[in-house]
């Protein structure tokens, strides 16, 4: 009977292995390894398939398994692969289809993957690609010059490197970048190329006034105050564990003494920075130092009239300073039935939103800042004071954003002086989903008149330069400086989410207002503007109107007008959220 009840057994174990052997992994549920593996099989499996490989469809199929890859590991070990392979499948099919849309879409992907994944592996590569598309498929030149300068940058030791420089020498010497580029030195030390010389031998001395900050626990802006331009040179310094000191980064300000009001020491403790140290090294030069409590992303960047010095450091990927482990402290998680989150119904708003969330592409927080105020009017003409009109606006858009279900965030809700740089420091700090900036145009000629909606970018013609040397509050001629210090902050920018917002926004408050008056269209342009450097969301300058036309500024003081501007605007947020939602939906 035992002997009989073994047999029994052991047949029942050999056909259940049996079972199991001949069922598919899907029956049971396959693994994201399993998914990504058939994913990425079909992908060069097509790539090679000259028949097959003409039809969108067969794209489709693939782009949509490493797209269920994604939605399955969020920010797992095959997220970025999965972000890598769509921007990889849309770039094939746009070679195939020859249209721009899937190249975008490509390098959209790449774009994500990217921001969301700064130290992967395949990250130099997803740049390299992305700069390619820019440079051959969309005339993007500039973007491309980008892409290939962050790598040369910020991924010096990668296989992609050579590459890079090489393309960044052949575009140099087609004119394609400014002439005059900041490059990193073999020591790390920089000195930017549009600093001015300083003779050795005066007398004079420019003064370090203040040391300022605005900080949170994903984001820090530090702002060195000076009363005159300055040279300077920075250096990251590794950490030194046996005096236990973390990554450090010093500004050394050349022909520069310490003002009396500057702390010599700061405790900032936001979980990104230790604190902020500044000091007379020697006669003729300060130094201030940034102590990190773990290694950050940063850039620095100079702003005029006043001089200052802006340091933007970031935190890690997805915001998040990694905490001492503790053993004191355990985190539990109580056992349920299931073992995953809650997943929407395919192809519903919910997964729509999970999966915009995942890429951070959400936005819910806008925040608007009314251009000018306090002791800076802005443009004066014809009665009207350029930040009265601006601040007025701004309470009116606000109010028709918060209907429409977005939080709103003022960078100023009366008539006070902020700093240029401060605004987009304010963004970056309370963590919005946009930025939208508020202005009135001027002009020497009564004439001109429009609407105009900007974006942060390289200028490309004599107006835009205009506009940017008013709204910064410097002279024409230092545009050409400023070229040279945005072609590194563009680098991680959101530029190509901008201006699809820009597009979005001005299109619609043009038809809006067009329903009742005649407005000429001024378009949308670029131009680099202090107020959108540094910003970590997609940004828009708005230019309502010039307030040196005699009939638009009559416009300008009335609400019923700026209400119409303003609903043209909301439509356009709307707009751009929805193609966000499709895109995620895809």
């Amino acid at each position: 009977m035992r002997k009989i009840f073994f047999q029994n057994l052991v047949m029942a174990l050999f056909l259940a292995g049996l079972l199991v052997s001949v069922t598919p992994a899907s029956a049971f549920g396959a693994s994201t390894k399993d998914e990504f593996t058939i994913a990425w099989k079909q992908f060069h499996a097509l790539s090679k398939n000259a028949k097959k490989s003409k039809y969108r469809s067969e794209w489709d199929k693939v782009a949509k398994k490493f797209r269920n890859v994604f939605k399955k590991s969020s920010r797992g070990q095959y997220a970025p692969k999965s972000l890598y392979y769509l921007g990889r499948s849309y770039e094939e099919l746009g070679n195939r289809s020859g249209l721009k849309k899937d190249f975008r879409a490509s390098v959209d992907y790449y774009g994500r993957m990217i921001s969301n994944f700064p130290s992967h592996a395949w990250t130099d590569d997803s740049i390299f690609r992305r700069a390619e598309i820019r440079l051959k498929k969309l005339k993007e030149k500039d973007l491309a010059y980008s892409d290939y300068l962050n790598i040369v940058h910020r991924y010096s030791k990668s296989d992609m490197y050579a590459k890079a420089r090489a393309r960044l020498d052949s575009m140099d010497r087609q004119g394609v970048s400014p002439k005059q580029v900041k490059r990193e030195k073999p020591s790390g030390t920089i000195v930017p190329a549009s600093a001015p010389k300083v003779k050795k031998s005066s007398k004079n001395r420019a003064k370090l006034l203040s040391v300022r900050y605005t900080s949170s626990d994903t984001y820090t802006r530090v702002v060195l105050d000076l009363d005159e331009e300055v040279r300077y040179r920075y250096q990251l310094l590794n950490p030194n564990q046996s005096v236990n000191r973390p990554h450090r980064l010093y500004i050394d300000l050349e022909n520069t003494i310490l003002g009396n009001d500057v702390h010599k020491d700061t405790i900032v403790a936001d979980g990104i920075l230790k604190d902020i140290r500044s000091g007379q090294r020697d006669p003729r030069t300060t130094r201030v130092v940034l102590d990190f409590n773990a290694m950050q992303d940063y850039k620095i960047f100079p702003l005029e009239n006043p001089f200052r010095l802006v340091v933007d450091v970031q935190a890690p990927e997805k915001g998040k300073v990694a905490a001492k482990k503790s053993p004191a402290k355990k985190t539990t998680r109580k056992k349920s039935s299931s073992s995953t989150k809650y997943v929407p119904p395919k192809n519903s708003k919910a997964m729509a939103g999970d999966l915009l969330e995942q890429l951070g592409l959400t936005f819910k927080t806008i925040m608007i800042d009314p251009g000018h105020g306090g002791k800076d009017p802005g443009a004066n003409a014809n009665g009207i004071k350029e930040k009265n009109i601006n601040l007025r606006f701004a309470k009116i858009l606000a109010a028709k954003l918060k209907k429409a279900g977005f939080n709103v965030l003022y960078t100023r809700t009366k008539d006070v002086f902020i700093p240029l740089e401060e605004r987009t420091g304010m963004a970056n700090i309370k963590k919005a989903d946009m930025f939208i900036s508020i202005h009135c145009n001027a002009h020497r000629s009564k004439k001109i008149n429009g609407l105009e909606t900007y974006t942060l970018n390289l200028a490309r013609n004599r107006n835009a330069v205009r506009v940017a040397a008013r709204e910064n509050s410097i002279s024409a001629k230092r545009i050409s400086d400023l070229q040279v210090i945005l072609t590194d902050l563009m680098l991680n920018s959101k530029m190509k989410e901008s201006k699809d917002l820009a597009k979005n926004i001005h299109s619609r408050s043009l038809k809006n207002i067009r329903r009742k008056w005649n407005v000429k269209d001024q378009g949308v342009r670029e131009a680099p503007f202090y107020v959108l450097m540094g910003a970590k969301m997609p940004s828009v300058l708005i230019e309502l109107g010039y307030v040196t036309n005699k009939t638009e500024s009559s416009r300008l003081k009335s609400d019923r007008y700026l209400a119409y501007i303003a609903d043209g605007i909301v439509k356009g947020v709307l707009e751009y959220k929805k193609q966000i939602e499709r895109y995620a939906s895809l």
